[in-house]
């Protein structure tokens, strides 16, 4: 396993964008009114993703709304916390329940009714969800087991066929399948996790790694190189090998959540120095590029804090990180540096509960929906300009959120 070395810096403020005008005057908010840039009369709307449809999950249920005019064209009763993750075929959306993995058909890309189906992939614990390659993995953390499907096969009156690898010890894990079949997955059990093992499409191992105290999060950038975090920097694995790459700050310093560009070689992660740090908002990232093997953490702007739910990854590869104070950040993963801001909800304070409602963002084409519980408002933000396109208030507390494209 090879080991690379790490840095950490912090970049001054070098565009008046992010100085006090944008991060010492928040707008004040009325109802759905939205701080960002009102649209323009004269200007071309922006594209939306044809036949979007977005779903939001509130206490007891998921609503979709259409992806366009944010109207709500389904309501569904769930059980009181579900979790969102949308399916690689861009219609439909895996909805977390007590059983496992609830199939929700949003319509997306046709004028069918939205419908939350009967079809329930079985998982003890379901977790964490991942698309690529044109399969959809889930993972059960209750036994470790991976589930296995074409993403193109969803759909219909049943379940598609599917494979299950079995798992060996029972953690919160993930797992994730490449082109020609490598099949890599997290290590651990109930006493914690410290590494994954990549094997080939007959189930012999490639390589193998524990030295990813806490292994958590993951995702696949540019040329199938795929990340994985850890509590002291994280790994990379690519071309058939494991890399280290360890954190500036040790023994903790920690990645959990990879946002990632099938397209761009660095991947975007989230970073946390101080294990005894209260809260959930953090206020650096980490760069790491995989194809030359560093591992960077950028301290981000005064005022500038997030949780997992509030970056992604948008047009031109850039990261797009939904601050606390109320805008959203275009961060330049090439240069490390926030190159504009959009102000579009209120100012928000960080969760006392990950699972407690908070603002999201995710994207569909260059269109970002971002949710603001306080207001119970969502919206729709051209990511290419920072005009919100549209604004709708809901009758309930949004909280998850996941895109389907059509």
């Amino acid at each position: 396993m090879k080991k690379e070395a790490s840095m950490r810096k912090t970049h001054p403020l070098r565009r008046s964008i992010i100085g006090a005008a944008a991060l010492g005057a928040i707008v004040t908010l009325a109802s759905c009114s939205s701080g960002g840039n009102a649209p323009s009369s004269t200007a071309a709307p922006a594209p939306v993703e044809a036949g979007a449809r977005v779903a939001i999950a509130y206490d007891g249920g998921i609503l979709v709304l259409d992806g366009e005019t944010l109207e709500t064209v389904g309501d569904f009763e769930t059980e009181p916390f579900t979790r969102l993750n949308a399916a690689g075929d861009g219609r439909h959306v895996m909805v977390t329940m007590s059983e496992g993995f609830q199939v929700l058909d949003t319509g997306a890309g046709s004028t069918d009714d939205a419908e939350l189906t009967d079809e329930i992939f079985t998982a003890d614990t379901p977790g964490h969800v991942v698309r690529h390659a044109g399969k959809t993995v889930l993972y059960a953390d209750g036994t470790s087991d991976t589930t296995i499907f074409d993403s193109a096969d969803l759909g219909g009156d049943a379940l598609p066929e599917f494979e299950t690898i079995d798992g060996v010890e029972a953690h919160h894990g993930v797992s994730v399948v490449l082109e020609d079949g490598t099949f890599l997955t997290t290590v651990g059990n109930a006493d914690g996790r410290n590494g994954i093992v990549a094997k080939d499409a007959s189930g012999a191992e490639i390589a193998a790694s524990d030295q990813c105290p806490g292994v958590h999060g993951e995702g696949t950038a540019k040329d199938e190189a795929v990340v994985f975090g850890c509590e002291d920097g994280a790994l990379v694995y690519a071309d058939g090998e494991i890399t280290k790459l360890s954190a500036p700050d040790q023994p903790y310093g920690r990645m959990g959540n990879a946002y990632v560009s099938e397209t761009s070689p660095i991947v975007v992660g989230d970073y946390k120095d101080d294990v005894d740090a209260e809260g959930y908002l953090l206020h650096a990232v980490t760069l790491i590029d995989t194809a030359a093997k560093t591992l960077e953490v950028v301290d981000l702007p005064a005022g500038v804090e997030y949780t997992f739910r509030d970056v992604v990854r948008g047009p031109d590869d850039n990261a797009y990180i939904l601050s606390a104070d109320g805008s959203i950040h275009v961060l330049d993963p090439e240069s490390g540096e926030i190159v504009d801001s959009y102000p579009v909800v209120e100012a928000w304070e960080g969760p006392a509960e990950w699972q407690d409602a908070h603002p999201a963002i995710v994207v569909a084409g260059d269109i970002a929906y971002v949710t603001e519980p306080a207001a119970n408002c969502v919206h729709a933000v051209d990511l290419t300009t920072g005009e919100v396109l549209t604004s709708v208030e809901l009758d309930v507390t949004p909280n998850e959120i996941a895109p389907a494209v059509g």
